[in-house]
């Protein structure tokens, strides 16, 4: 005898051997046991979710012999032939091949004549999106008023290409996704029947790759059982379908919740020798991301998936909310790049590296610090140079627009001209003025130069007695603070300090970046800055004074519109207004430090 695959040997032939869909068999039932029957359903649902089988299982209910039950008997001709797939008025259409409207008018043809041995003649249409708009006009007509003898039965992976007239005239039952461990439970029963060894976390990995299908995962345990020689183990199938061990995966996890980039780096080099499918390995790790989050905000919603709940939760409290949800974001935009890179892994690993450079909480200060060295080495090294350069730039552009060419003729223009202005030294001056932190904030330093992080005991207690929402102004650019911390900070207005204890009210329109797990950061920047343990206490209202992030706006404004005064009023844009008609672009006006 030869041998029948399991999808279709285990596909289930009564509604109680379905697995999930409780909210369709439901309808289904008591339609049947209280005789209430339509005379269209329509099944929706993606790829193997069962939308055919439960189409079949209706047809039997409907055309079995001891009468219409939801519970048909099985044994009756009726039954075993549907089963066979035999049933003469049991008519399958595949509407993928028969799309044209003469197709459909050739199945209507024989819509009025009675059924040949069952109850009804019921007409099934697999895919009945694919059918053509002529097509769905020519069965519209029979779909709103058909004989009594005759049932329609759709099932489509794609509601939305139906005409909403087909739609109306339908009781449409969707079918949903099933969960890894509806599918795990269904394979073990499976599995033992047949008498084959597995171990159970091979099922969960089958049952992740199958993505809510049953009939996926059917099929790859076939494939399991034929590459594993008939025990389903874990290390074998991890190589067949060539995804990463979950552990593997919480590896690279932990190495990123450290902030260790070497460790990170390490993890997809022993990833890499088993040739794994990298969007998969990034699926994988967007999965685990999104059960972290869970694990955060509601530890007892998160299922047991893999057995690792534990771990999850463990894993969870090495993370910070806004870093989960930093590098989910991060992986859901770079999943293009893994199919645009040369080399999928080097786009893996940028992936991953973009994800640990940009948190606002990365361990890692030695690189942070390389980092931010680096940049200001090359900064200050061209600072000189590039002020030389682009003043040049504007003094060559003077010359030649001013002193033209007596021998040509020019019209006037009205092109904007766009331009880079350098500051002038009183603005320059006056800048460098206000960047200098005020005395209040000024650190202690080191033979070295680097500061010690606190102030003296008696000018500390000096400094907390005086502080007001002015002084905070003064103090807050001085704060050794990052990331989501001096969010919050720049947009709060200090109340008052009382003994060891900041109140803050942060702005209503910020509050969305604030959460109580920012507090401690608060505490440990003031307590680090003033040398002794300092507490935070934050309201959320609506500001009634000026936060340090508005006070930079406003200057920033303020510098803006002083750059503009002095550009129009400078003698060389004046005489290229006057004689060229030109206009000026006033927001192309920028500084040079801004240029860099």
């Amino acid at each position: 005898m030869s041998y029948q695959v399991l999808a279709r040997k285990w596909r289930p032939s009564n509604f109680s051997q379905v697995a999930g869909q409780s909210h369709v068999l439901k309808s289904l039932i008591n339609a049947l046991d209280n005789q209430r029957l339509h005379h269209a359903y329509l099944f929706t649902g993606t790829r193997g979710v069962g939308k055919t089988t439960l189409a079949r299982i209706l047809a039997k209910c409907l055309n079995c012999e001891e009468g219409i039950s939801s519970q048909p008997c099985g044994v009756c001709a009726s039954c075993k032939e549907i089963n066979e797939g035999r049933f003469i008025d049991l008519i399958e259409v595949d509407a993928a091949s028969r799309t044209k409207v003469e197709d459909t008018r050739e199945l209507l043809e024989n819509v009025q004549y009675s059924p040949s041995r069952g109850r009804f003649k019921v007409y099934l249409i697999d895919e009945v999106h694919m059918l053509s708009n002529h097509s769905f006009n020519a069965l519209l007509k029979t779909l709103e008023e058909p004989p009594s003898h005759v049932k329609f039965l759709f099932a489509t992976t794609d509601p939305q290409k139906l005409p909403i007239t087909i739609l109306s005239r339908c009781l449409q039952f969707n079918l949903k996704n099933l969960s890894p461990k509806l599918i795990v439970d269904y394979l073990q029963k499976v599995l033992q029947e047949e008498s084959i060894e597995y171990d159970e976390e091979a099922l969960w990995q089958i049952a992740a790759s199958a993505a809510g299908s049953m009939r996926d995962a059917l099929t790859l345990v076939d494939q399991a059982i034929s590459y594993c020689q008939g025990k389903i183990a874990k290390s074998s199938v991890v190589e067949m379908l060539g995804v990463p061990e979950q552990q593997q995966v919480y590896s690279l996890l932990s190495a990123m919740a450290a902030g260790d980039i070497s460790g990170m780096l390490q993890q997809v080099n022993e990833l890499s020798d088993r040739s794994p499918d990298y969007a998969h390995t990034l699926d994988g790790l967007l999965s685990s991301l999104h059960r972290l989050a869970i694990a955060q905000v509601a530890p007892g919603s998160i299922d047991n998936s893999f057995g690792d709940k534990e771990q999850l939760e463990s894993l969870a409290k090495l993370f910070t909310a806004e870093d989960i949800q930093l590098f989910y974001q991060i992986g859901v935009k770079g999943r293009a790049d893994l199919r645009a890179g040369i080399d999928v892994r080097s786009a893996f690993e940028m992936l991953l590296i973009r994800m640990m450079v940009f948190s606002p909480t990365l361990v890692d200060e030695e690189l942070k610090a390389t980092l931010v060295d680096s940049t200001e080495t090359v900064s200050e090294e061209s600072k000189e140079a590039e002020d030389l350069k682009k003043n040049a730039q504007l003094s060559e552009v003077n010359k030649t627009e001013i002193n033209p060419d007596p021998d040509s003729s020019t019209e006037p223009v009205s092109t904007p001209v766009d331009v880079v202005v350098a500051d002038p030294v009183p603005l320059a001056k006056d800048l460098e003025k206000d960047a200098e932190p005020p005395p209040v904030a000024q650190a202690e330093q080191s033979e070295e130069g680097d500061p010690k992080g606190g102030l003296t005991p008696a000018s500390t207690e000096e400094i907390l007695q005086s502080l007001d929402q002015e002084s905070w102004l003064d103090l807050f650019p001085s704060l050794p603070v990052t990331g989501i911390a001096a969010n919050v900070f720049a947009n709060s207005q200090l109340l008052r300090v009382q003994k060891d204890r900041f109140f803050f009210r942060l702005d209503t329109a910020q509050s969305a970046v604030f959460s109580d797990e920012i507090v401690p950061k608060l505490e440990a920047v003031l307590s680090q800055f003033f040398g002794r343990a300092l507490k935070v206490e934050i309201e959320i209202s609506d500001v009634d004074t000026e936060t340090p992030a508005q006070q930079k706006a406003r200057l920033k404004k303020e510098k803006q519109e002083d750059l503009v005064q002095q550009f129009e009023q400078d003698d060389n844009v004046q005489e290229l207004v006057k004689r060229f008609s030109a206009s000026i672009a006033v927001d192309s006006i920028k500084s040079v430090e801004d240029q860099r």
